[in-house]
């Protein structure tokens, strides 16, 4: 076994340092009932690389504003992380585009909070495309999923 990176190692609080990543698509059912319709949704998949705690969060599509709003769901229950790790899918990479021109936004606009928004920014890294073997623990997540899900 290889050495691991310093996140993997390092005492943190849980979700601190976070891998994220879809699984899917599943069949999802709004309600039960006679004529029942289902539809196709996919599962946001966030991962401690401390604990390897897996936190679960359902999504309706693949795009940016859903991934934002599973990104806020799971920001308020486990607490903003500081360092966030993902492909390179176009809605991780917008998200991060987002989020980085919002904490700026707002430290420009309060000189009191620019130090305090500093100090609390999330820091997005992507790993190498065409290269999943560098995700392995979120993805070893998706399978784990995938697997109880069957």
């Amino acid at each position: 076994m290889g050495i691991l990176p310093d996140i993997r190692v390092q005492q943190a609080h849980p979700f601190m340092n976070t891998g994220v990543d879809y699984a899917g698509p599943f069949k999802f059912k709004c309600f039960k009932g006679r004529g029942l319709k289902t539809f196709k949704g996919y599962v946001a998949v966030f991962v401690c690389l401390a604990t390897k705690a897996i936190h679960l969060e359902a999504v309706g599509d693949l795009s940016l504003e859903t991934f934002l709003a599973a990104l806020k769901r799971f920001f308020s229950r486990r607490g903003k992380s500081k360092n966030i790790y993902s492909d390179n899918g176009i809605n991780f990479a917008g998200a991060a585009n987002i989020l980085g021109r919002d904490i700026k936004a707002a430290a420009k606009s309060n000189n009191k909070l620019a130090p305090i928004l500093a100090s609390e920014g999330v820091q997005w890294h992507f790993i190498p495309p065409a290269a999943p073997r560098f995700g392995g623990i979120w993805v070893a997540g998706v399978k784990s999923l995938k697997y109880h899900l069957k």
